[in-house]
């Protein structure tokens, strides 16, 4: 077989960008265009990692040597080794383009691999730095890529991710639990207001659980408010699919709140969630 073309490889990012569904933007035709090839490769990577971690019947040994090897192939990447993978292949190239640091996706890597051995965290210190790892880099790499990464615009992405990360958590309640024993909630506050397991396997929307859910959706609105103004201080196509992501969260938290019955359900952005977003981000 023919080795892959650089133009192959990134034609397979962006056709793994788009083949997922995602509440927020992937790749989007908001961005430069510049810009939409590499953000496709940091998407494929990341997304191929997080399946390593999550998807198929794998027991956590296989998942755990299948994300030695993925690092295996980042670190023969980062010493400029030849590879066939197409991810690498065009990661390599994206990389080299825009001096991005390579730490950034060994922490994602980090993040994924405890994923499959960590199912709970006892406090918020532990999930933030969890959150650290597994969501801050992919906003840190969009910056270096965009030529914006100076130390505040780095601090207020750290929060918007952080803050979609925690709403990922909110809406996948139920999934997450049902299909890898998770709760990304953490412990203390689940015993300060009464809940334990039993609310997560029999999907108890109860009083408790809401008044537990209130304060996790009031930590990650604040913190989604506190990064906002990323948006509006960077200019052009990029900070306005900024401001659409945050739109994009905080419309999430709000059907949340919404949820008085089922609060194990996921919510769906719908198009005239989209129209809502727009209009605000605008």
């Amino acid at each position: 077989m023919s080795p892959l073309s650089l133009d192959q490889a990134y034609a397979h990012c962006l056709a793994l960008a788009r083949s997922h569904y995602e509440n927020f933007p992937v790749a989007s035709l908001l961005l430069p265009r510049k810009l939409r090839r590499s953000v496709a490769v940091i998407y494929a990577f990341a997304r191929t990692a997080d399946d390593l971690a999550d998807e198929g019947p794998a027991d956590e040994a296989s998942r755990l040597n299948k994300l030695d090897s993925y690092h295996h192939t980042l670190e023969r990447m980062a010493a400029n080794e030849a590879l066939d993978d197409p991810v690498f292949i065009a990661l390599a190239d994206t990389v080299r383009q825009h001096h991005l640091p390579l730490q950034l996706l060994f922490d994602l890597l980090s993040a994924f691999r405890q994923d499959v051995r960590q199912k709970r965290y006892a406090n918020f210190a532990e999930l933030r730095d969890y959150c650290r790892r597994s969501a801050d880099p992919v906003g840190r790499l969009l910056l270096h890529l965009n030529g914006s990464a100076d130390e505040l615009n780095l601090q207020q992405s750290d929060l918007i991710c952080s803050s979609l990360q925690l709403i990922n958590f909110l809406q996948d309640l139920g999934q997450d639990y049902r299909e890898n024993g998770r709760i990304y909630i953490p412990l203390d506050e689940m015993a300060r207001f009464g809940v334990d397991e039993t609310w997560f396997s029999g999907r108890r929307s109860d009083d408790a659980m809401r008044a537990l859910l209130t304060l996790q959706i009031e930590r990650a609105r604040h913190m989604m408010l506190a990064g906002a103004p990323l948006g509006e201080r960077l200019a052009g196509r990029f900070g306005f699919e900024i401001r659409l992501i945050v739109q994009g969260g905080l419309r999430i938290l709000e059907r949340l709140e919404h949820q008085r019955e089922d609060l194990f359900s996921r919510p769906r952005l719908r198009h005239g969630d989209l129209a809502l977003m727009l209009l605000r981000a605008l």
